[in-house]
Order: C-alpha cells, then structure tokens, then sequence
C-alpha cells in the first residue's frame, strides 16, 4: 500500500477517538515493516505542527479533541456555575473547554466531585456541541470545602446563601452550629459530616462571622474570604518592617538627580522615579525604583509572608498590601525630599527612540517632587501650577521630550493597541457608593508606563546576558484554535484573515484601524481581546506577544508583586551589587515560584472582580425597572451578557425571556439567531434593556431586552439555513443548557412591606 499522508492520519485519529497509541494508529491504518518509521516522524510532524497533541509517551490526540478517556484539571467556574477544566497531557493542558457533568457510574461511599484546582481521571464525551466529563476517580482534592455566603435564620437554625453565583450549594445550619449568627450576617460555613442516610439540604457548621451585609464595605469583605487573600500580617513580618535593616551594599550617589514620582493623587506608596535630559545624539533617561530587596531579604518573615501573597490585591474600597504599609509606604517609599535607597536602570536612547545602551545602578536618590498624573499633564497642556509650574521647563519638558521620541519606537514596534476603558468606583466618607466614573487616560500615563517597559525589557536583557536565572512576563502568540475561530467570526462579517500567516499584532492593529468608528469596532475588538492568551510568569522566555517584545521581565513594582523582587535580587546576584542576592536554592525553585504567584495573580483579579460586581450591584439595586442603554459582551447558548454603558456592569439575559421565537447560537458568529426569521442578537452590539432583578449579596443583575434584533446578515442566511435543518427544537428559547446564573431572592436582606430593597444605596 501506498503509505498515507498527514491529513489521512489525521482523518483517522478524528473517526477513530480511542486510537490514540501508536500501535493503534498503524494498526488501524494496517502500517507493517519500514513503513512504522514513517509512521512515527509523521506523528512527530503532526505534534510539531500543533495538529496533535501528547497525551502520553506513546500517545497522541488532535489538539483540539480531548481522548474518551483522561486527566481533566479543573481551574474554574463559568458565567454559567459549571466547572470547567481541560484535558491534560504530557505538555499541559490543551484542546477545547471541559465541562464537569458528574460521576461517572455510581458514587462509591464518600466520594466527592471535584472542585476548582482538582484533577481527575474522566471519561470525556462530547454532547450538543459541548465537551463533557464524567469523573472517575479524583486525583486531588480542594483544600476546603467551605461556603462563604449569607446567613437567613429558620425555625430550627438558618441557612447559608453562597456568595458566588458559581457555587450552587446551600448549607442548612442547625442551632447548636449557628455560632451565635444573626440575620444578615455574613459567615464562612464548613460542611458537617453526615451519615451515608441522610437525605435532604447539606448540613453545615458556622466556622466564622465575617460581617453584615449592612456593611457598605461588604462586598470586599465577602471576596477576600471567598478567595482565601490573607489580610493580617505574621508578628514577625511586622516586627521587621517597623524595624527595617537593609542589607549593606555600595551604592552610587544619585541625590542630585531631579528624579520625580508621577503617580494617581491618591496613592500612598511611590515606587518608581523618572528622570530624562538630552544628550548630543539621543536621550538619558533613568528609571529609579524603591530598592526592596535590601529590606525583604530571602527567607526571613517578610519574605515568606510576600511570598505567601504574591502580589497586592486592589479593591475598589482599599488595598491588601503584599508588603506591610509601615515598610511600603514609608521605608521604601520615594518620598519627595527624602534619603531612599535604589535599583535604578540608566538609558540611552538615539533620537528615533531606540535603546543604545543601558546600565543598572545601587545607589541612593533624593525625590525632587511628588506630582499626580494630573498635575504634570496640566503643566504640560499650559496649566503649570505649584511644584509641576517650577519644574516645568527643566524637568517635564525633558521627560516629554524623551517620551515623543520613544513612542516613535514604540510605534514602529506595534504593540497591540486595544482602547479598554477603565471604570472607578468614586466613595463617600462612609463608605458608599458615591458614583462610578470612567479613568480618564493621559498622556502622563503613556510616558510612565513606556519608561516602565523599557526597564522592564533592559533588566531581561541584562539578566539572559548574564546567563542568570529568572522569572520572564510571558504572553504567548494566540494558538491556532483561537486564531481559527477569530478568522471564522470575521468571516461572518464577510472580512478575511489568512490563517496560515503567524499572528502578529500589527495585523490586529491594522484591521481596528479600519474598523473604527463602525458598527463593528467594538465587537472586533472583544475578540481580539477573547483571542489572546493571558499573561503568566515563567522561568522560560515564550516573549511577550501583546507588547511585541521578545524579552520582558518585571522589575519596576517590587513593592506590589514578588516577580520584580525575584528580578532585583537576580540583578544583584549577577551584576555583584551587594550580598542580598538570588540564591542558588531559590534559583532552583524558580518554576514552582513562577506558577504560584501566577496563581495568586489570578486570585487577586477573581477577587477584585467579584468585589467590583457587588458594588456595582448594590449601586443599581434601587434602580430595579430603569431602562438602560448597553452592549452585548458575551453570547451563550443560555442567554446574553450586557455591559451597562456608564457603570460598566454585566447583566444576563436568560434566552428563554428574549421573544417567543426559537433562538439558536450560531457559535462562529458570536450571536443569537432566530430560527426561521433569522434575526440576530451579536456580540458587541447596542441594545436597550430593562434592569429586572439584582442581587447585591452575589453581584448580578437579571435583565429584560427591549430592542429588537438585527436582521440576519446576508453571508450568514445559506449557513444558517443548513444548520437548522434536522435541528428540531426542544423548547422556546433553544435547548435547555444547565446552569444559568441564579437570581435568589433569598439571598437579599430581609426588608420590611413590599417591592424592592429598601436597604442603604451603597
């Protein structure tokens, strides 16, 4: 026989699912002799390729088909409250989203499901277009169990309401295990232990009162426990920071340099410096940045404790500080007019902007001023005023001047340039909601953060000079999925992506380019966004897609994140600047490090999220009946989600409330159509909706649609057409999906008489 080629190999794996050895393969193929050879560099081609993916030493599966049988590792709960994972192989994680559908066969004693962070051994299927596991065994387990929520009282004890509208439990607590809770009271409940008999409601035990939901400041309250954020600091951690020794070094006397701080006006800690004056043929530019590492020095309590952390955790009613405030916002604060220790980078850039040389710096500086954002722009635009006015000439201008002439680099290189419009939560003195308003973008942030950047890139080039060990910001190039499906929703709206060609970002800018200011820009832009990977730290260089950069590294905020100490102590280690550097143990650990302060990156970002819905929640809960103007962010098969144009906040609409048609998800197209008519719901479009119900206590909002839907455009009708046919429909709205968010009206404080809450505005 002819030996086949790839695609034949590849359509056989695809009809063949449980094929997955190479032995299989050649046999189900009827390859004998030589031709296993052929076979075998094939496959490897095939892998190379990104058409399959290892699932064992001898094992294959297409890249985007998880095998009928495998580890799933479970990292999250959807919009929806199912638990999703993905397949695991011997490269990590790979193929489409895994939904978790239940034991498979039935429970054994006290099994219990898996939970976020577990992993376990599933056959795996695929249903309605979905991937489904069934759990075997369960590898790992969560470390809690635990429910944060509300507690309501009964007549015989009380219930606890989760927090999360991802978790579906609800725990019954019986007197003796209230704990003293009252009504309203927010808590932490373990689950009890309970006979192989028992039938009904979970049984539960208080384990902690946390606060009340007549708390304005709840909403925090009820993440930071929710995700586990340590708010206390060890005694020993605080004794060091009130007591701070900094490791002794030999340093460079940078005080009479006009270094300044521009940062937001309320903030309380000043990391970062910045400094610029011409040169003959270019500019000098130094980016001074607090000297941490000489205070929090490897292995003492300070260390462990940021460690533990991981980063700052930024809610939008306060801060939970990797570092103690007494060392962070004092010691190692570049406080204008005092003596502070620094790890500074000096710069010189030609005059197109690109970087010359560079060289890093132990020295001690002096800060010429404290300014806010707002105060240099102003000075900038003609509005000088107080310190900004006197060092308007001598210090901004140089700094501007610096900044146009690196943009011009930065320009050239493309990073991806998608507008985002940040929101703020203004509060009053008691702690309510006073407003919400979007963060106005100045070109005083530009300047900061491409001084940053490029700091951040000299001290990864320094560090791979050096051939030392550490820990890059990685964001890797979209996959070839991602890239897939982006090409096919822009198919919908009849434009072209050549999916053969790398992904580069320029192309991403150029095609927003084009699309601004239409009925597209919007919607092309949250996929752009949807394709992208998400930054992480790793000990290996896998570039930084969305900046276009080939190396970068963290170094500019070790006050707020443990990856730019790890980065300072590198530099010292390998530049030989002082005793406190990296360690060779902790150089060893340098993977195990980076995947645990990726973990609490994204803890933090789940937390801050969470708290930020509740708020915006409790901001809109006497606004049940207004009518709302908002753009469609994300298509389901259960329904809409809707951004609220001036708040931002995310409503969902049920699909079964849209209309009495039968509404379908066209998957490629990001929308809702319906059957026959083929009117359509998209992603990003503007729509009119009514607010309906809100649930402060798990920050959602339930939403009515009052536009109607957009015609069916054209290029979609044919397809559209063919997919309906055989496609019976099961129910008004579509086919039945489970897990819906919930709207408990349980889960809101008790007020008295009728109609909606008549509790504080917060």
């Amino acid at each position: 026989m002819t030996f086949p080629d790839k695609q034949t190999v590849l359509d056989y794996i695809r009809d063949n699912p449980t094929a997955t050895t190479k032995q299989a393969i050649a046999k189900g193929l009827k390859v004998k002799g030589e031709e296993r050879a052929t076979l075998r560099a094939i496959l490897r081609e095939l892998e190379a390729d990104g058409a399959l993916e290892r699932t064992g030493k001898r094992a294959w599966s297409q890249a985007d088909r998880p095998p009928p049988t495998g580890i799933v590792e479970f990292t999250r709960i959807d919009k929806n409250g199912d638990l999703i994972g993905k397949s695991i192989g011997d490269n990590g994680p790979f193929g489409p989203d895994i939904i978790y559908a239940g034991p498979s066969g039935k429970p054994r004693g006290k099994t219990k499901a898996p939970g976020v962070g577990d992993r376990a051994l599933c056959k795996i299927n695929e249903h309605d277009g979905e991937w489904r596991a069934r759990a075997i065994t369960v590898m790992e387990k969560r470390i809690s169990d635990r429910l944060v929520g509300l507690y309501s009282t009964t007549a015989r004890g009380g219930r606890v309401n989760p927090s999360s509208r991802k978790d579906r439990r609800e725990f019954v607590i019986q007197e003796a295990d209230t704990k003293g809770a009252k009504d309203g009271d927010l808590v932490i409940a373990e689950p009890k232990p309970q006979g192989r008999r028992h039938h009904g409601p979970a049984l539960g035990e208080i384990t902690e009162i946390i606060g009340h939901i007549t708390d304005p400041r709840s909403a925090s309250l009820l993440a930071l426990h929710a995700h586990d954020i340590p708010t206390e600091f060890p005694e020993a951690a605080l004794a060091q920071a009130r007591d701070p020794k900094p490791a002794p070094a030999e340093r460079e006397d940078l005080t009479q340099i006009a270094l300044i701080t521009i940062d937001p006006a309320d903030a309380r800690d000043h990391d970062d410096a910045v400094f610029a004056e011409k040169l003959d043929d270019g500019w000098r530019v130094i980016v001074a940045i607090a000297d941490v590492a000489a205070y929090v020095t490897e292995g003492s309590p300070l260390d462990k404790e940021a460690l533990k952390r991981g980063n700052s955790t930024y809610f939008p009613d306060r801060v939970i500080p990797m570092l103690p405030f007494e060392l962070s916002a004092d010691e190692c604060s570049l406080k204008e007019g005092e003596l502070r220790r620094t790890l500074a980078v000096e710069m010189i850039f030609g005059p197109d902007g690109h970087k010359r040389s560079h060289r890093f710096i132990r020295g001690m500086m002096k800060s010429a001023a404290k300014l806010s954002y707002e105060e240099a722009q102003a000075a900038i635009d003609g509005k000088p005023g107080g310190k900004a006015g006197e060092m308007l000439d001598t210090v901004l201008r140089p700094l501007w001047d610096a900044y146009h002439a690196l943009a011009k680099a930065r320009d050239k290189r493309g990073p991806l340039d998608l507008d985002l419009p940040e929101r703020r939560i203004r509060f009053k003195e008691d702690g309510e909601i006073d407003g919400i308003y979007t963060k106005e973008r100045l070109e005083a942030h530009r300047l900061i953060e491409e001084f940053m950047i490029q700091a951040n890139v000299a001290a990864a080039e320094t560090l791979e000079r050096q051939k030392s060990p550490l820990i890059y910001r990685v964001h890797d190039t979209p996959t070839d999925a991602k890239i897939a499906a982006f090409a096919d929703f822009l198919q919908t709206l009849e434009l072209k992506w050549n999916v053969g060609e790398r992904p580069q970002t320029h192309k991403f800018n150029k095609l927003l380019s084009e699309l601004n200011g239409t009925e597209f820009d919007q919607m092309v832009t949250q996929m752009i966004l949807r394709t992208q990977a998400q930054a992480v730290y790793a000990p290996e260089n896998l570039g930084h897609f969305g900046l276009n950069l080939e190396r970068y590294a963290h170094f500019t905020s070790p006050i707020r994140r443990y990856a730019d100490l790890i980065v300072h102590r590198a530099l010292i280690a390998s530049l030989k600047l002082g005793p406190d550097g990296l360690s060779k143990e902790a150089a060893s650990q340098l993977e195990q490090t980076a995947q645990h302060i990726s973990d609490t990156e994204r803890r933090s970002m789940a937390a801050e999220r969470e708290a930020t819905d509740r708020y915006l929640a409790l901001f809109l809960k006497d606004q049940v009946g207004a009518e709302f103007e908002g753009r469609i962010t994300g298509v389901t098969g259960s329904g809409l989600f809707v951004a609220l144009a001036g708040t931002g906040a995310d409503g969902f609409i049920p699909i079964s409330t849209i209309s009495d048609d039968y509404w379908v998800q066209d998957e490629a197209a990001m929308a809702l159509y319906a059957r026959g008519s083929g009117k359509t719901y998209s992603l990003g479009q503007i729509v009119r909706v009514k607010l309906k119900e809100v649930t402060p206590l798990q920050g959602g909002l339930l939403l009515e649609m009052l536009s109607e839907p957009q015609p069916a455009p054209e290029g979609r009708k044919q397809h559209r057409r063919e997919m309906d046919i055989g496609n019976v429909p099961r129910r008004k709205g579509g086919p039945p999906r489970s897990g819906k968010p919930r709207f408990n009206k349980k889960t809101l404080p008790k007020t008295k008489g009728k109609g909606k809450s008549k509790g504080p505005r917060r």
